[in-house]
């Protein structure tokens, strides 16, 4: 566009540049980020038949479109864990890393935001110069040394603004800020991921306190049952088999010991870790699973809010965000480049005449700067930059669809729970009755000894079984709620 021209003053047409140069600003190069769409879905499941008959007591119902808690641990009703998991976020060295690095992603963000603003700077300076020579040396206030020497001290301030026409230096703030916005969802993740390792190891400790409780009582059953081997076989009415059929039931439950023993320590330590306690100095509550309620009403959000709020899926996004802005700092470096500079000093022979008796001398000025020839580099730089933005675009596809995929398996998981621990209590339920009918019949000399201990393993293992089953629910219901993100945003993590 060709612009009309007169005579007007120096000043008017010296201005017309620098208004043109602000007009030019109002833009930036590069596309402007839009929030990918939510997924075209409103549930998790698909058809399926229906599940086995369930008892009521087992059933856990979902409230589609509900919001999870904050304090999404709370639904356990424990206020043993609820200190815990307080005692873990408190104490937690992996979150105050978080928190420190996203303490300085926004540093970072305050660094590129200062640059559309005008730097200053101030200086002040000594120099002694001087030279050999015949002449007479000089005398009066301005000799400050030998002869034919004198020192030049100065005083002044710079200033300097890079216009930012084609919006290079706004596109990094963009980015910049996308990536404090990213390091904020991953101290999101890390609260997310450490509550929810806090939980499941409490629950760990629970379910290894009933599996060593359950295999202690086995064992008594066992010790009886070798006792009263021996005593027939010391009677004659047993044979030496029954005694080492005994015997051997026992020794085999006795290995399973260590083995539980073992795994619960490492759950308390694993938890005192979580808290950021050393092992030797802090040891955990000893949960129990009688202490935890089963949430009974699970709330599950829809699709379109899952993508709003699960850490790992926001800080995808704000990782495309990033590499959206930053083609267009890749674009900017393509055009030139316009930086405005000032300059006021003052000289004096003497320090006192900074002040008065000064010389002052002045400057301003402009400079431009266009790449001609770098052998495409920076087309390539702008190529890599959309070819990442393409990379991140798919990554980020992949998380939505591994995070609506979580939470999918963990509502199957809860639909399945319910249908196993029913079919489990039921066998306790069996196994039970056939125990005391075996025990009758021991009783009255109707049955051996063997086919009693039979009975006997049959109801532990049953007990074990619904015992287990009971811990499963538990877990997979604490892992549809970190799958849902775990209410983070309402406990003001970040």
């Amino acid at each position: 566009m060709r612009c009309a021209t007169s005579k007007r003053s120096r000043g008017a047409r010296a201005l017309a540049p620098a208004l043109a140069g602000l007009l030019a600003g109002a833009c930036a190069v590069g596309p402007d980020f839009h929030r990918p769409a939510p997924p075209p879905t409103q549930g998790y499941l698909h058809a399926s038949p229906p599940p086995g008959p369930t008892d009521a007591r087992d059933l856990q119902h979902v409230s589609l479109g509900a919001e999870v808690a904050g304090k999404w641990w709370e639904l356990y009703h424990s206020p043993a864990l609820d200190q815990v998991v307080r005692a873990a976020l408190a104490g937690s060295p992996t979150l105050a890393a978080a928190d420190a690095t996203l303490a300085q992603a926004r540093e970072q963000l305050v660094i590129a935001r200062a640059a559309l603003l005008p730097s200053l700077s101030a200086s002040a300076g000594a120099q002694r110069s001087g030279g050999s020579g015949s002449q007479e040396p000089a005398t009066g206030p301005e000799r400050s040394g030998g002869a034919g020497s004198s020192t030049l001290y100065t005083l002044g301030l710079s200033a300097s603004y890079s216009l930012d026409l084609f919006g290079g230096i706004r596109r990094n703030i963009e980015q910049q800020s996308a990536l404090a916005e990213y390091q904020r969802y991953q101290l999101a993740a890390a609260y997310l991921t450490l509550t929810g390792n806090v939980v499941d190891e409490a629950l760990t400790i629970a379910a290894t306190r009933l599996q060593l409780a359950t295999t202690q009582e086995l064992i008594a059953s066992d010790r009886k049952n070798l006792a009263l081997t021996q005593r027939e076989f010391e009677v004659g009415t047993g044979t030496r088999a029954d005694v080492l059929t005994a015997d051997s039931q026992l020794a085999a439950d006795l290995t399973q010991l260590p083995a539980l023993r073992k795994a619960l320590e490492q759950a308390y330590d694993t938890l005192t870790v979580l808290v950021g306690r050393p092992p030797a100095q802090w040891k955990a509550h000893e949960f129990d699973i009688t202490e935890l309620s089963l949430p009974r009403q699970i709330p599950v959000s829809l699709p379109a809010r899952l993508v709003r709020q699960r850490p790992d899926v926001l800080a995808a996004e704000a990782q495309l965000h990033a590499s959206s802005a930053a083609i267009g700092v890749a674009v900017a470096q393509e055009f030139p480049s316009f930086d405005l500079s000032a300059s006021i000093t003052r000289q004096a022979l003497a320090a006192g005449g900074l002040f008065h008796q000064f010389d002052t001398l002045w400057g301003a000025g402009g400079s431009l700067a266009a790449p001609i020839f770098e052998g495409g580099a920076r087309r390539a730089a702008v190529r890599a930059a959309r070819d990442a933005f393409s990379a991140q675009a798919a990554t980020y596809r992949s998380v939505v669809l591994e995070a609506l995929g979580q939470v999918a398996d963990d509502l199957w998981a809860l639909k399945y729970d319910a249908e196993l621990l029913t079919v489990d209590r039921h066998s306790v339920d069996v196994a039970s009755e056939a125990l005391k009918l075996q025990q009758r019949s021991y009783a009255v000399g109707t049955t051996n000894v063997l086919n009693l201990i039979a009975a006997q393993r049959t109801y532990a293992q049953a007990r074990l079984s619904y015992a287990t089953a009971q811990i499963q629910q538990f877990e997979d219901t604490a892992g549809l709620l970190v799958a849902l993100g775990g209410g983070w945003w309402d406990d003001r993590v970040a």
